[in-house]
């Protein structure tokens, strides 16, 4: 399409072919044009002399002269045609211009907002980043896959240095190849973890609720060594009764839906109990018995006291309730934890046999049972609580592979401000607590020995 520039000069060149030549015309020499002019309209206006009546139409002249005027003719409908085309581009651009205008104010709102949406999009890629930056130096244990072990470090590193500067930048790069980056790091990751043997809890984060029901007291497990199909929910609430609640998996559980209801023959003690393999471990009420039941024939497979084990609310935790007695499991097995009057009240830690209950080995430690708010395994080590209330933390630890213990300083959310129930699930690798008639999950970070085929 021309430019209404370039039609201008057309016109103007067209002009100048039909401007006058000011010599006086005979009308004996046929059709002439005279003058041409332009009108306020833009059109052209041509004065042309006619010949004499008398001349022949048969003259050569006078069939120039018709060939002459119908080149005018024809030159004025270009020209008007040419108005017109000039007229309506000139229309275009204003509209265009406006458009413009209006794209302009729309990319610049657009922009702000994009900043803002972005800006919040990365502070949440920036906290999963943070999440993952715990495995670095878990990582760093590998012994044979340095190299892939240094490319996960530099693309934390990488993303991490990126999220910086794009929050003091924003809009330097696109959110969602981030975002998808970022996901594929954290599959690669998991897909790591999955070679983790034990490690040393270094980070409680949460917790989520998963529902609200029951008393202040109680207790909810899953079986840390069943199927990763079989997700099935125990639920006990109180500190002491027979009715155990079985649900089909957590969905089932936190709409109420009942698989089986067990009633034991004796009362339970606490809310101190452990499913294991498919069997209830269970304090017998007023005594320091463990009961060991089965689920699949409702009949008591072993029962075995704990030697000079307190019971009936001599050494229970902070919280009371009869939890004299924990029983509990980890990587390693199922473990009794208690205090007796030989060890002052302090803590025993007591590995047993899952199928016949016996003592195979068991531990002194020197942390009073009545000052613990809770306490669970990790990987053979024992991690107490300070508290049952607000201001929990995990605030002592007891190895049983090197016999020696530590003071930590593990802050946890206390969200409902009273736990009476703190369990350890090897398989999720969460902790299952009880708060205050909330059913809750808490994430474990674990500092991990990774385990490699060289292995013995």
């Amino acid at each position: 399409m021309q430019s209404p520039h370039s039609r201008l000069l057309l016109l103007l060149t067209l002009l100048s072919l039909l401007e006058p030549s000011k010599t006086q015309i005979s009308p004996r020499e046929g059709w002439q044009v005279y003058s041409s002019a332009q009108d306020s309209d833009g059109r052209c206006i041509c004065t042309v002399v006619a010949p004499e009546q008398n001349l022949c139409s048969r003259d050569a002249k006078s069939k120039q002269l018709r060939q002459l005027l119908e080149k005018v003719q024809n030159m004025s409908q270009s020209i008007e045609v040419l108005n017109l085309r000039t007229e309506r581009d000139y229309q275009y651009v204003q509209k265009m211009e406006t458009q413009m205008k209006v794209v302009r104010v729309k990319f610049r709102q657009i922009e702000e907002d994009r900043k803002t949406l972005l800006t919040r999009h990365f502070q949440d890629l920036k906290e999963k980043m943070d999440d993952l930056l715990p495995l670095i130096p878990v990582l760093e244990q590998y012994k044979t896959d340095a190299q892939l072990i240094t490319q996960f470090k530099e693309e934390i590193r990488n993303l991490t240095g990126i999220l910086t500067n794009i929050q003091q930048e924003i809009g330097a790069f696109d959110y969602e190849e981030l975002h998808q980056r970022v996901l594929g790091l954290e599959t690669r990751l998991r897909d790591c973890m999955k070679k983790l043997t034990c490690g040393k809890l270094m980070k409680i984060t949460g917790p989520v609720t998963v529902k609200a029901s029951g008393p202040r007291f109680g207790a909810w497990m899953t079986d840390p060594i069943a199927s990763e199909k079989n997700n099935r929910v125990w639920y006990m609430d109180g500190f002491t009764s027979r009715i155990v609640r079985e649900y089909r998996s957590i969905a089932d559980f936190v709409t109420g839906t009942e698989s089986r209801t067990y009633n034991l023959p004796y009362k339970w003690a606490g809310t101190s109990h452990l499913v294991y393999n498919g069997s209830l471990f269970f304090n017998k009420f007023q005594s320091n018995i463990v009961i060991k039941y089965s689920f699949a024939t409702g009949r008591i497979l072993n029962q075995r006291s704990l030697d000079n084990a307190g019971f009936n609310n001599v050494y229970p935790y902070t919280w009371g309730g009869h939890s004299d007695i924990d029983l509990m499991a980890d990587e390693f097995g199922v473990w009794a934890v208690y205090a007796t009057n030989q060890n002052a009240g302090n803590i025993v830690i007591s590995q047993l046999r899952q199928d016949t209950l016996e003592v195979v080995k068991s531990w002194s430690t020197g942390y009073p049972k009545r000052s613990a708010g809770e306490s669970f395994m990790i990987c053979g080590t024992l991690y107490v609580t300070n508290s049952h209330l607000t201001g929990a933390k995990v605030f002592y630890s007891y190895s049983t592979k090197t016999s020696t213990y530590e003071y930590t300083d593990i802050p946890f959310h206390n969200q409902y401000f009273h736990i009476s129930m703190l369990d350890y699930n090897s398989r999720d690798r969460a902790l299952y607590a009880w708060n205050n008639g909330h059913q809750v999950l808490f994430n474990v970070t674990l500092f991990h020995i990774i385990k490699t085929d060289n292995d013995a």
